[in-house]
């Protein structure tokens, strides 16, 4: 398997595991950024002062992830060609300041078209992380570096959920998104001072174009390896973005918890599959430094979380709020045994690293599908069931989907090809 050789880790004088880390900052901004309207959309004074129904609420809950999923093929293409740094580095200061003008608007359109910017610049965030870990990091650590950058993704959630309801609450819901926006441009400082200037010279360029056509993406869409990472990355999110979106909303409404109560529980939620996610990459990393197959470890562990995940049904069922809060937590941390494992076998492991970049965003493409049809499905789902359990059913539905995914799709075989360059 030629085309996932990856280059010796000794070869870089950055500091990896440091920049990894600021990595994983940089996502729980992006996350924090992008999920703080769930708490302004379980807000009675929000939802009163735009007058939004049950359908507004869920357009709204979604306008971040078109343009996300829209713009992540060209930030792939960008950072295959021209570095990590620099495009990372424009793009995050970009939706930082409009994260800071969600609240300064004062009508729907003007709402979402600020949404809207924040989800193009943010496209960014993971090809931009794979080409660098796909530079830096070899099989037997993947899992455990995906396990400590996607704590970030859950991180950001977690705790943003608590801090934006406590803004909400002891301020107003302008005053949450501007300083959650303006906040965020402290985590600049150390990117720009950490990370080697990676944008290439003219031959640099030339040379990243050729490698970047041994895989192009007519290559990647003939690919059944492909087409499951993005069934898998789309179930796996639907779900991610559900809690995200409309967790604090069902948490008040159904369950009849306080606004900051749901950012607690939010929290718990989060920090669950945060670190069943770390320690389940670091697990298969384990099982695979002791010679077991790279592919074997990692789908099991991805049907297994997928398995796990269609416990929110019991949840939805439960007679008392304590059991539906126990479940509400348990489903998506038992979650995260797909997490890293799913990121590494179809972002990484089964494809060559020439199209690591391209091929990100191409998964990317079903990760923010999951998010604007999730947000706007489960909008629907409640106002024709008038309860949260028609979203709950559609989550089952779909992890059963990424399960059945995994097992068929995933195999050596059917990696993308690698062309002969003259």
């Amino acid at each position: 398997m030629d085309h996932v050789t990856v280059r010796p880790d000794t070869r870089r004088r950055e500091n990896r595991w440091g920049i990894l880390v600021l990595l994983a900052l940089g996502l729980m901004i992006s996350f924090t950024d992008r999920t703080s309207m769930s708490a302004a959309l379980a807000d009675a004074h929000f939802v009163r002062g735009f007058a939004l129904t049950h359908v507004e609420r869920g357009w709204l809950g979604s306008a971040v992830f078109w343009f996300y999923g829209l713009l992540q093929l060209p930030m792939g293409w960008l950072v295959d060609r021209y570095g990590v740094k620099w495009p990372y580095a424009t793009c995050f200061a970009l939706w930082c300041v409009a994260a800071a003008a969600t609240g300064i608007v004062t009508t729907l359109s003007a709402l979402i078209l600020v949404r809207v910017m924040i989800g193009a610049a943010e496209a960014v965030v993971v090809p931009a992380t794979y080409r660098y870990l796909a530079n830096n990091f070899d099989e037997t650590r993947k899992g455990t570096a995906l396990g400590i950058y996607s704590v970030g993704g859950k991180m950001g959630p977690a705790l943003g959920a608590p801090i934006a309801a406590w803004l909400i609450a002891t301020s107003s819901w302008q005053a949450m998104f501007i300083v959650t926006g303006l906040a965020g441009l402290l985590w600049l400082v150390p990117w720009l001072l950490m990370l080697d200037n990676d944008f290439p010279s003219s031959a640099g360029l030339a040379q990243a174009k050729q490698r970047a056509a041994a895989v192009p993406l007519a290559n990647l869409l003939s690919s059944p390896v492909v087409w499951g990472g993005l069934i898998t990355n789309f179930c796996y999110s639907y779900f991610m973005f559900y809690c995200m979106t409309w967790m604090p909303a069902y948490l008040v409404e159904q369950r009849g918890l306080s606004l900051q109560q749901s950012g607690l529980y939010t929290f718990f939620s989060f920090a669950g599959i945060a670190m069943v996610g770390m320690l389940a990459g670091w697990a298969a990393d384990r099982l695979i430094a002791r010679g077991l197959d790279a592919v074997a470890v990692r789908k099991s562990f991805i049907v297994a979380g997928f398995i796990g995940g269609t416990t929110v049904l019991l949840g939805a069922y439960a007679s008392s709020p304590e059991m539906a809060l126990m479940w509400n937590v348990v489903s998506l941390s038992l979650l995260g045994l797909v997490t890293a494992n799913n990121l590494a076998l179809v972002k990484l492991t089964l494809i060559p690293k020439q199209a690591v970049g391209l091929n990100t965003g191409l998964q990317q493409v079903a990760t923010s599908l999951a998010g604007g049809v999730s947000a706007s499905l489960s909008g629907w789902l409640l106002h024709l069931g008038g309860s949260y359990t028609l979203p709950m059913l559609a989550i089952f539905v779909f992890l059963v989907l990424g399960a059945t995914s995994t097992v068929v799709l995933l195999q050596w075989k059917w990696a993308p090809k690698v062309n002969e360059i003259a």
